[in-house]
């Protein structure tokens, strides 16, 4: 058995409001953002820098009304 994220796998999703009341949009994985080689490097090397703790995968939720984001850091499952 391996920890995954349930959002980056398609597990489960979350609903995550703005400080404005609108719905925010999950944009993936905030180690996706860091350069332009981040999405293809492993999760053993990403993990260690988006500030997560080691159970938690860090997501970047964008809101499209105000422009706002957030990270939010999603608790990992066993699967």
């Amino acid at each position: 058995m391996q920890l995954v994220c349930p959002l980056c796998n398609s597990i489960q999703d979350i609903t995550v409001k703005c400080e404005c009341g609108s719905e925010m949009i999950n944009k993936g994985p905030l180690v996706d953002y860091l350069d332009d080689y981040s999405p293809y490097l492993s999760n053993d090397i990403t993990q260690l820098v988006d500030g997560a703790s080691h159970n938690e995968c860090m997501h970047l939720f964008y809101c499209n009304n105000c422009s706002k984001d957030k990270r939010v850091a999603v608790k990992k499952i066993l699967l």
